[in-house]
């Protein structure tokens, strides 16, 4: 095996990259000037070396908190719970939240052994136990194993004197509705609201 085959390995093994897709993109690296092949390599080593878990909130930083968790025009008392970095990033594109956030490091998955011991839940109710917080979102997945984390998390933080809530879910923009699936379509029609 040669180094071209280890580099569409080590790509293969990219969350949603199969062989082939590997094969592609390791293909146009090397029809790529050296010197962005170079760069990529810089950038991927500064990255291992320099992004760490934010202390607050476990979003990737390069220093001890990140500069979501520095801003003190973020609410503190609103706190949206996600299960990876990546739905920190779709809320925040959003623009509507102003608010802070816990990435919980994954989800509940039995199948996969990922218990609740795996996930960043110490950290989450240490947050909640400081009284700083007044509302915490549940913005896990729509799959079967984000809606037993936040069920779980629901329970867990019940009690507590805050207001637990759930991103709502239902039909998108621009979609039509024979291809819906009947589990969105379900909470379509429970979180149904009147027109006025």
């Amino acid at each position: 095996m040669g180094v071209l085959d280890d580099l569409i390995t080590e790509l293969a093994r990219l969350p949603g990259l199969g062989r082939k897709s590997a094969q592609r993109i390791a293909y146009h690296l090397l029809q790529q000037p050296p010197e962005r092949g170079r760069r990529l390599a810089e950038t991927l080593l500064a990255v291992g070396e320099r992004i760490r878990p934010c202390a607050d909130c476990g979003a990737p930083a390069e220093a001890e908190r990140c500069d979501i968790c520095l801003d003190p025009r973020r609410d503190a008392g609103l706190l949206c719970v996600v299960e990876e970095p990546s739905g920190l990033q779709v809320v925040e594109h959003s623009t509507e939240y102003r608010g802070r956030y816990h990435v919980l490091g994954g989800r509940l998955s039995p199948l996969e052994g990922i218990g609740p011991e795996r996930l960043r839940v110490e950290p989450l109710l240490r947050r909640v136990e400081s009284g700083e917080v007044r509302e915490v979102i549940l913005a896990t997945n729509p799959s079967m194993e984000g809606e037993a984390t936040a069920t779980w998390l629901q329970q867990l933080l019940a009690g507590r004197g805050l207001r637990i809530t759930r991103l709502a879910r239902g039909l998108p923009m621009g979609g039509d509705l024979e291809y819906v699936d009947g589990v969105t379509m379900a909470h379509a029609l429970s979180a149904r609201q009147e027109v006025r």
